[in-house]
């Protein structure tokens, strides 16, 4: 078992494409406004091991603690795929997900590949 104490962030990714960017940025501009949170960059092609357009939102856990709640109430309709660091990425991203709204495949080998050459 995992302590909770190895939890060092959370992301919080927001998935869209061109269909729902403008709802996707809503609830990321909201979400800024509202948590003391690390905005990224809003990709428009898929990135690392996540399969449609994203931007990472970077949280405390204190702060995850209500940032979760609020994604969870005001998503419009966007998936958000959620999900701590630990320092573990695939374990990270593979077995401790929380999903809001859908449940994509996440492209798991591009992690494998990354971790391969950090290893290497």
């Amino acid at each position: 078992m995992k302590p909770t104490s190895s939890i060092k962030s959370y992301h919080a990714q927001i998935y869209y494409d061109a269909d729902s960017i403008d709802r996707a940025r809503a609830v990321i501009d909201a979400a800024c406004e509202l948590f003391d949170v690390e905005r990224e960059r809003m990709h428009e092609k898929a990135v690392g091991p996540h399969p449609m357009w994203s931007c990472q939102l970077g949280a405390t856990p204190e702060v995850f603690v209500e940032l979760l709640p609020w994604l969870a109430l005001n998503r419009d309709g966007v998936i958000v795929f959620n999900h701590p660091d630990t320092g573990d990425v695939m374990a990270d991203h593979r077995d401790h997900p929380i999903w809001l709204g859908g449940c994509p495949s996440l492209r798991l080998e591009v992690l494998e590949r990354h971790l391969a050459k950090s290893s290497g």
